[in-house]
Order: structure tokens, then C-alpha cells, then sequence
């Protein structure tokens, strides 16, 4: 099971730029029964590797724009940083309720949004070019939602760029993969060496993966990008309500209570 998903996310990342955090982690939850830390970080070492294979693809069509690339990665390598340090640095015993909302609602939002872009005909209004310098504010966010859900750079960064620059698809596609490759191997660092990799499962969907997205990256050609992200939008859109409403029944972790010594007897 662990290859098929391998597979069908690395899929999807190659084609669309969208998925290696928002489908991953939330997979790895809801379907393996791992635990919200160690998907994090499943999650964020898997889209690194993958996102090795897809971008170079990418690079060599041209697909990357290397001055949108300076400014988004000035404001979200920082900050994917210091969400990085922050889940570490935090009980990890009392993170799942906590990361299950951050990744669904994540999930939530940047479905929707993807999928209002892709129904509209217009698509998101563009900002004009001399916007640029709002990126790295716009992206800090989604670089410290990374750091310490794994989510959001693919599927709030498309719209973003959407949003913010005047890059045709297959550039917003490359761009972000680019950026996502960053953010992953930045925060994927820190993770794994923090916390270690759960390596059997990794290694069963870098087994379907690293295929796939070979796959994922031609099929650009063949494909319509718009109606591919139509698809991929309504299943995410599923799994970030499934996702949060398991952090809605999924019980707060009770604080721990306080042993009292009682002063011997006179």
C-alpha cells in the first residue's frame, strides 16, 4: 500500500507542482496510523527526494524563474527555518491534535483556492510585475506552515504565484517545485536529524515515487494541467475535512499532574 501511495502522490507532484505535503502527511495519518511528528518529517524528506528528480526536468525546459525563485525563497527559507526549530522544540506527545488541524485546515484553504483558480476562466487576478517585492512576505507564512506541517508549498505557493506574478503555468509549476525543493531540504534537515526517519516506510514510497515522477513530468505534454488539478483539488479537499475532524475528536492532551509530597506525620 505504502508503494501504491509512493506512487500516486509523486504522480501528482510531477505533473502538477501540488502534493508533497498536503497529501503526504495527511495520508500517512489518516491511512498508516503514523504518528503526526513522524509523518512531518516522512513527509518533508519523501517531497525532498522526489522534488530532486522533478525540478532538474523543469530547469531544463526553462520552467524556473529564477528572480520570482530569489524572492520567495528570501522570505520563506527563514521563516520554514524557524517552524522547523519550533516543532522540535515542543512536546511532541501533545503535537497530533495540534498539527491535524494546522494541516487540514491548510489542506482546506489551499484546495479551495487552487480550486476556485482552476474553475474561473479568468483564473486569480494577477497583481502587476512590481509587486514582486510583497513575495517574500507573502511567502514567509507559507514557509514556517511547511517547517512545521510539512503542507502548504505546493498548493498555497501555486496560488500565490498565481496571485502575484505574471508566470505562465509550466513557469508556476517549475518555480514552485524549485521552491518547495528548497523548503524541504532545509526543514527535512532539521527534522531528521532531530527526530530520525521512520525508514522502512520511506523507503516503500520512494519505491513508487521515484518512478512516478518521472511519469508526473511528461505527462504535461499529454494532459491538461487544469482539468489534472480539478481532480486533485476535490480528493484534497476530502482529506483536509477528513483531517479536521479527527483533530476535532481527537482528545486535548490532559496536563500532567502534580505530585504533592505529603510532610510526615508529628
Amino acid at each position: 500500500m505504502e508503494i501504491l501511495a509512493g506512487f500516486l502522490i509523486a504522480l501528482a507532484i510531477g505533473a502538477t507542482g501540488v502534493g508533497a505535503g498536503s497529501i503526504t502527511a495527511p495520508i500517512l495519518i489518516l491511512f498508516f496510523g503514523m504518528s503526526a511528528p513522524n509523518a512531518v518529517t516522512t513527509s518533508l524528506v519523501f517531497s525532498t527526494i522526489v522534488k530532486l528528480i522533478a525540478t532538474p526536468v523543469y530547469l531544463s525546459r526553462g520552467h524556473v524563474n529564477f528572480k520570482v525563485l530569489a524572492y520567495i525563497a528570501g522570505g520563506g527559507l527563514p521563516a520554514v527555518i524557524i517552524g522547523s526549530l519550533l516543532l522540535n522544540h515542543l512536546d511532541k506527545e501533545g503535537l497530533t491534535r495540534p498539527i491535524l488541524i494546522i494541516v487540514g485546515i491548510t489542506v482546506l484553504i489551499s484546495a479551495m483556492g487552487t480550486f476556485w483558480r482552476s474553475m474561473s476562466p479568468k483564473g486569480i487576478e494577477r497583481k502587476a510585475v512590481g509587486s514582486l517585492w510583497v513575495l517574500p512576505a507573502v511567502f514567509a507564512p507559507i514557509g514556517f506552515e511547511v517547517g512545521f506541517s510539512s503542507a502548504g508549498a505546493g498548493a498555497l505557493g501555486t496560488v500565490a504565484l498565481m496571485r502575484f506574478t505574471e508566470l505562465h503555468p509550466a513557469e508556476i509549476v517549475g518555480t514552485d517545485l524549485a521552491f518547495g525543493l528548497l523548503l524541504s531540504l532545509f526543514a527535512g534537515g532539521i527534522h531528521a536529524s532531530t527526530t530520525g526517519v521512520p525508514w522502512p516506510v520511506l523507503w516503500k514510497l520512494l519505491m513508487g515515487g521515484v518512478p512516478a515522477v518521472l511519469i508526473g513530468t511528461q505527462l504535461t505534454k499529454v494532459l491538461e494541467p487544469r482539468k489534472m488539478r480539478l481532480a486533485l483539488c476535490v480528493w484534497l479537499i476530502y482529506i483536509g475535512g477528513q483531517l479536521s475532524w479527527r483533530a476535532i475528536q481527537t482528545p486535548a492532551k490532559a496536563p500532567a499532574a502534580k505530585v504533592t509530597q505529603s510532610s510526615p506525620a508529628r
